[in-house]
């Protein structure tokens, strides 16, 4: 398939490049390869996307990024230097790279001028917020974003007319510690990048966040975070426990409800057609979204996988790349009509 869309899409500065091979080390067979394909940004991965049929890709700061900073003033600093740099680097290829903001998520009213900033300045496609916000004296405190307080950010967001992509990051601080010291190798994709997202997406569910706001739009990656997969379980324990939880008033829909009108999931290093189908069956193939996660996945594995695909060629089409056209409204990328 020509023209695909992919939109969880990784970068790095190149001042981290020590830290990046570094961080690499811990998963990659190949660390040095992994720095040179996530610093890159319009050479090699251009490169694999003509290959592959990849017509548009909109790139985004890599996990932990901003979000491990519990300091206010520099997580501000480093979103801003981050938005900047990867604006200039994709000007001159606007049919082929869009980026999601970056945004230190300390503050509601900082988050928001930064989102509107980055959308109105530099013509962003939303933001990719990594999970939870480190933050207090020694970055063991979490802020998330599902109570009152950060209404205004997400009045922003609506106002703005574009998504949040809720991204995982590794857990820090004593919950490292406490869950997951003595069992490391779960930390990342197997599990506990689901588990952080999960936990904060249904925390936006039930704590109100979507009926407050309910043109916001919420992408979730890696086929839905493991939520698509208890579905029926958790539409049970909603539904018919509601009055006993108290969630009447906080959740006034149900689950399946706000996978239809607020919430996204992309294939993102998931590539398995049986639990594809699956998803399709749950969520809808109108609310799920190609993408890759390069450089931590490859585009011959993504692509490959998609171009083979047997779902049939408008719903092909339509997860490869006309639903992420009509969420992010786009037009004039390569092979766009393809």
């Amino acid at each position: 398939m020509l023209g695909k869309i992919i939109l969880e899409e990784a970068f790095a500065l190149p001042r981290f490049e020590e830290k990046t091979r570094w961080w690499a080390s811990l998963f990659s067979t190949d660390p040095d390869t992994h720095v040179k394909e996530i610093t890159d940004i319009t050479k090699l991965r251009l490169e694999y996307a003509d290959k592959h049929g990849v017509g548009y890709q909109i790139l985004s700061y890599t996990a932990p990024g901003v979000q491990d900073i519990w300091n206010p003033v520099e997580a501000q600093a480093l979103a801003v230097e981050i938005n900047d740099y990867i604006a200039e680097q994709i000007k001159d290829v606007p049919d082929r790279l869009g980026a999601f903001a970056t945004l230190s998520m300390h503050s509601p009213a900082e988050a928001s001028a930064e989102l509107r900033r980055c959308i109105t300045k530099h013509g962003f496609k939303g933001a990719l917020i990594n999970d939870t916000q480190r933050s207090g004296p020694d970055g063991d405190d979490m802020i998330f974003y599902d109570q009152p307080q950060w209404d205004p950010f997400w009045e922003t967001v609506t106002s703005l007319n574009v998504p949040i992509y809720l991204h995982p990051r590794n857990p820090t601080g004593t919950i490292y510690a406490k869950l997951w010291a003595d069992r490391p190798w779960l930390v990342g994709p197997p599990l506990s990048f689901a588990q952080g997202v999960s936990l904060h997406v249904l925390g936006m569910v039930t704590n109100g966040v979507f009926d407050r706001h309910p043109t916001l739009q919420v992408i979730l990656g890696h086929l839905g975070e493991h939520i698509p997969f208890d579905m029926w379980r958790i539409n049970h324990w909603f539904e018919d426990r509601k009055k006993h939880l108290g969630l009447q008033e906080t959740c006034k829909r149900t689950i399946r409800d706000y996978f239809r009108d607020n919430l996204w999931i992309t294939t993102s290093g998931h590539f398995s057609s049986e639990t594809l189908r699956f998803c399709v069956r749950e969520v809808g193939w109108e609310r799920i979204l190609f993408s890759v996660d390069y450089p931590f996945e490859t585009f011959g594995d993504a692509c490959g996988w998609w171009d083979g695909e047997e779902l049939g060629a408008d719903v092909v089409r339509a997860i490869g790349r006309d639903n992420a056209k009509r969420l992010f409204r786009l037009e004039g990328f390569r092979d766009c009509d393809a």
